[in-house]
């Protein structure tokens, strides 16, 4: 009998292993990336897959969001920033379910021009397990996330900081 209940309760562990590393798949550090395709601004599809071999920021945000908003320059300055385009890095920053009007008034009023891409159903964010914004994930150009951040930067040298995980 005890031998029984040594068993089911090994496999019972062993199960619950499985299933809690299932869940949350893709999104926790030294995991690949979920893959996924999304519409830019401009209505061209943009697949996250083809972007292997660049180290990538995924930023997901709203132009509702006040701390995303707060960082967007930041994010700008590392856009524009040469010795990170050198690098190879890519951003894409990923509207969480706001129209396409709207976000693109948004970049033109604020004069940003950083990738912008439109999950306007919020299935990204699901696969990403995005429940608060802003955050960020700095992926390697392996396709593994290095690490993710949730809440605003307060600075450049911040977000930088956080490259250094991704760049060489």
């Amino acid at each position: 009998m005890m031998r029984k209940l040594m068993t089911i309760s090994v496999m019972i562990l062993a199960l619950a292993l499985v299933t809690a590393g299932c869940t949350s798949k893709g999104t926790q550090v030294g995991n690949v990336a979920p893959d996924f395709e999304l519409k830019n601004l401009d209505g061209e599809t943009v697949s996250f897959s083809e972007l292997r071999g660049s180290p990538v920021i995924l930023n997901f945000w709203a132009t509702s969001c006040g701390w995303c908003v707060l960082e967007m320059p930041f994010i700008q300055e590392i856009y524009e920033d040469k010795e990170w385009q050198d690098k190879g890095l890519m951003i894409l920053a990923i509207n969480k379910k706001e129209t396409p009007s709207l976000v693109r008034q948004f970049m033109q009023s604020n004069n940003f021009s950083f990738p912008v891409l439109l999950d306007t159903n919020g299935d990204v964010s699901l696969k990403y397990n995005v429940t608060g914004i802003p955050v960020a994930f700095f992926i390697d150009k392996d396709g593994i996330i290095q690490e993710s951040k949730l809440g605003a930067f307060s600075s450049k040298a911040d977000i930088e900081n956080s490259l250094e995980k991704i760049l060489p």
